[in-house]
């Protein structure tokens, strides 16, 4: 329990927050990673150059300060962060070492202005947070499956479309597989010929859960030089069948809740498609009588993947409705519902609106801010939108787009 002058000084500094949050944390990741380089291995380089772990962690931080005297209302997002690090190997050891750095952060970016009383309070409310989430992955590792990083077989290698490919990956020791929620994902550690660090990314689980063996399809992004593309053509070009990959537990708060009856409505753009064909397959497989309405958008019919797998769900079941959204279809092209991108008239014609409904969706970052604002400009309840980012979760409300 804190004392009620340190909440007092907590929340005193939000403004300063507002402010300086993204220079605090960026000054914090690289004095972490002066100190302790090792750590690099346990963070996505991708996020870290483009910003988004820095961005990400200034949220949390944010957050946790206007939040310092009633915390259990950031559990949700606790929750999702506690996912991402149980998913990485983060433990409870790490946790002095953040702290120690985050401190000297807030005092190097704010000088003088941080004074001993505010460096004191922050210190024990780190405390105190810190212990929130180490209990939180406590938990979250006991249920796991497995901890760490355990050997997969690639044992098929699946072209699904000119930028998509899938990966069907067995344990290596033929152990059953725990069954995750459609929806989450596992992270992916790999070591990459010339390169010093290990790298770890999170892929979606693309099928049904309850199978011998995991799947993950896995967009290739340009350019083997690019932070986003070095993995994505390592496992396109380099990973063969036979090969072996260590693969986390399944981890992730974005998943289908299959103990509700309401209609449900999946919507993705390219490869934002994986968790929610997963969760299709366990609706059509678990819930035949459920209503679902399936909509993905894609540049044309050479980038769309797994569509004739969801047309077959779909063909085989008279609750599933499906549309496919093309930017710029090419002349072969057939059986899309609409060309160009999708927008709030479309969606608003097409959508369960009356219903009492759950809406997914995944996909790019503009194809989220699209797709969030004309739900919430159509006037569905923010307690029924659910959505998954790439990389680290951004408050899609503060990124609005003004119609």
């Amino acid at each position: 329990m804190l004392q009620q002058r340190t909440i007092e000084v907590i929340k005193s500094t939000v403004p300063v927050l507002q402010v300086h949050g993204e220079a605090i944390t960026s000054r914090f990741y690289e004095m972490l990673f002066q100190k302790y380089p090792e750590l690099l291995n346990i963070f996505n380089h991708a996020n870290q150059k483009k910003g988004r772990q820095q961005a990400a962690l200034a949220n949390a931080v944010y957050a946790a300060a206007a939040n310092i005297d009633k915390l259990e209302s950031i559990i949700p997002v606790v929750k999702g962060i506690a996912h991402k690090h149980r998913s990485l190997g983060v433990k409870p050891e790490h946790y002095p070492v953040v702290g120690e750095n985050l401190l000297l952060a807030i005092k190097d970016v704010l000088g003088d202005a941080a004074t001993d009383e505010i460096i004191n309070a922050w210190a024990e409310a780190y405390g105190v947070i810190a212990d929130v989430f180490i209990g939180i992955e406590r938990t979250m590792y006991e249920n796991a499956g497995w901890e760490d990083f355990k050997p997969f077989v690639v044992t098929r290698k699946v072209i699904e479309s000119s930028v998509i490919t899938s990966f069907y990956l067995e344990p290596q020791d033929k152990m059953p597989l725990p069954k995750y929620k459609p929806g989450q994902y596992v992270s992916v550690k790999m070591d990459i010929e010339g390169q010093e660090n290990t790298h770890i990314r999170q892929y979606s689980l693309s099928d049904a859960p309850g199978k011998r063996s995991y799947r993950i399809s896995v967009k290739k992004e340009s350019g083997r030089d690019t932070v986003d593309g070095m993995v994505s053509v390592y496992l396109h070009e380099s990973v063969k069948e036979g090969d072996i990959l260590h693969l986390s537990a399944p981890a992730g708060d974005f998943y289908l809740t299959t103990d509700s009856e309401k209609h449900v409505v999946l919507m993705s753009g390219g490869v934002g498609l994986t968790p929610l064909v997963s969760m299709l397959k366990t609706v059509a497989s678990e819930q035949p009588e459920r209503e679902v309405t399936f909509i993905h958008a894609a540049i044309n019919g050479q980038t769309h993947a797994l569509k004739n797998e969801v047309l077959e769900i779909a063909e085989a079941s008279d609750h599933i409705t499906t549309h496919f959204v093309y930017e710029s279809p090419l002349d072969e092209d057939h059986g899309y519902s609409k060309t160009g991108y999708m927008d709030q008239a479309w969606l608003k014609d097409i959508l369960p609106l009356k219903d009492d409904a759950e809406y997914y969706f995944c996909g790019p970052i503009p194809f989220m801010k699209a797709i969030y604002t004309a739900l919430q400009e159509l006037n569905v309840p923010k307690e029924n939108i659910h959505f998954e980012f790439f990389g680290p979760a951004s408050d899609l409300e503060k990124e609005r787009i003004k119609s």
